[in-house]
This record gives structure tokens, C-alpha cells and sequence, in this order.
């Protein structure tokens, strides 16, 4: 089974979670599942932006990034975090390589356009997956780790993209069997604090209603247009599960809210 496995940046912050999914990433290798782990760090850029004291700023969700706050979010993101995931698996016998979206151009992108007149910066919009440098590393037998950083279509600069579109982008060029988003709740919810309002299993069209009715808003929507995106460009299904203990296995046996096309 090859498996595109989302880790967001505040499920990677609740401690034991990062202990107990990566355990189970373990688990599901040794099977002989090919996995692909795609993070984020959001919580963990902010704290470096803090200590560096730069303002921090969001428009439509996604962080406005001048060239300060990009040397961050790369070094952050493709160092600290990206790193420390790659000791954590090694440590449990996974020979897991980690990578950006730069490297071998796997992830191509442009400028993102002005939202309402204002610029964005630094930040991407996905234009292409060059899926080559997964294949090899997948073939090779190792498991991917990437940071959600992709190259500027021109080769100029780094381009710092949401990590969910990033993981996405990747579920649904690679045709994965399931696009696992691991996240803070244990499903996605029609009512973002009302824990009973948990869905159990949803489609395409149903999801496009729920982000145009405004259902999925906050970091709920990237992370189901994310999913769209993925089933629709070749994913088979996708997951949505909270970080507990056999998050991943039991996420591929239907534990969550399961979407499909």
C-alpha cells in the first residue's frame, strides 16, 4: 500500500503524539507499506518568528512571507523539524531521507497572486509534482520526509507553500491508496467545537458544499481542498484522523472521517 501520511505542525506539538504515530509509522513499513511523510510546523515557525521579533501576519490563511520570514520558514522547516523526523524514524529502524520540495524540483510553483491587493511575498501556488525523485527514493526502499518548500518555476528562490496543498499535491500525482491527514481532532467536524458533530464519511461533492457554505473554515478548509484536490487528480481515498495511539493503521482501517471520490 503507498500511503501519503500528512503530520501537521500542531499534532507534532502535543506531545506523545510525534512518539506514538511514528511508532506506527514504524509498524506500517516493516508490513511493507511505502510511506510518504509530509509535515508542517506552523506552531514552531512562529516561535522562531517571536524570538526573532518579526511581525507575523496571515491573509485567506496563508502567511505572508518577505524574505526574513522565508529564511526562517526554510530553516525551520527544512532543518529543525524535517531533521529531527528523520532521527526519530531512523531511530525505529526506518531508513527515512528527508527532502524539500525543492530538491529534484518536486514541487514547482509560482508566486501566489495578490488576495484583495495585497502581496503575499515568498509564497506559492503548485503549478507541477515532478514525481521522479519519490519514485526512487520509494524504489530504493526508503521513506520520504518532505518539508513543504517548493522552487520557484524559474529556479530563482524558495517559495513556502501551505503544507496540507503540499501533501495533496503529492497524494494525487503519486495515485496513492490513502492520504492520511493526521491533526488535532479524531474527525472532521460540522461544527468545529462540538466534538459530536464528527462526520464519518463524506465525498467530493459533499465536501465542495461544505467550503462553499463556509462548514470547513479556519485550518479545517486547506486541509479538505487539499483532500479534493488529491482524490481528483488520482488519490483513491483520503483520511482525516486525530495523532493517537495507532493513528496511522487505524485511519487505513476507516477510523476518522473517510473521504472518497
Amino acid at each position: 500500500m503507498l500511503i501519503v501520511l500528512k503530520y501537521g505542525g500542531n499534532a507534532m506539538a502535543a506531545p506523545p503524539a510525534p512518539d506514538l504515530l511514528l511508532d506506527d509509522v514504524a509498524v506500517r513499513v516493516a508490513a511493507g507499506d511505502r510511506v510518504v511523510l509530509v509535515h508542517g510546523g506552523g506552531p514552531q515557525i512562529d516561535a522562531e518568528l517571536r524570538e526573532s521579533s518579526l511581525a507575523q501576519r496571515r491573509i485567506a490563511g496563508l502567511r505572508v512571507t518577505d524574505a526574513a520570514t522565508l529564511a526562517i520558514t526554510e530553516r525551520v522547516l527544512c532543518g529543525t523539524v524535517n531533521k529531527a523526523l528523520v532521527r526519530a524514524l531512523r531511530r525505529r529502524g526506518i531508513d527515512a531521507v528527508g527532502i524539500s520540495g525543492q530538491d529534484g524540483g518536486l514541487l514547482l510553483a509560482a508566486p501566489f497572486a495578490p488576495i484583495d491587493g495585497n502581496v503575499l511575498g515568498f509564497v506559492g501556488e503548485i503549478r507541477a509534482v515532478r514525481r521522479a525523485v519519490l519514485d526512487a527514493l520509494l524504489a530504493g526502499g526508503f521513506t520520504p520526509v518532505v518539508a513543504p518548500l517548493a522552487l520557484a518555476s524559474d529556479g530563482a528562490s524558495a517559495l513556502n507553500v501551505n503544507a496540507d496543498t503540499a501533501a495533496g499535491a503529492l497524494a494525487g500525482a503519486l495515485g496513492v491508496d490513502a492520504y492520511v491527514v493526521v491533526t488535532n481532532i479524531e474527525r472532521v467536524r460540522l461544527r468545529v467545537d462540538d466534538p459530536s458533530s464528527g462526520i464519518e464519511k463524506l465525498d467530493v461533492a459533499l465536501a465542495r458544499h461544505y467550503l462553499a457554505d463556509g462548514t470547513f473554515d479556519g485550518g479545517m478548509a486547506p486541509k479538505m481542498e487539499s483532500i479534493v484536490r488529491a482524490l481528483e487528480s488520482g488519490a483513491k481515498r483520503a483520511v482525516v484522523c486525530g495523532s493517537g495511539p495507532g493513528a496511522l493503521s487505524g485511519a487505513i482501517a476507516g477510523n476518522g472521517t473517510v473521504v472518497t471520490a
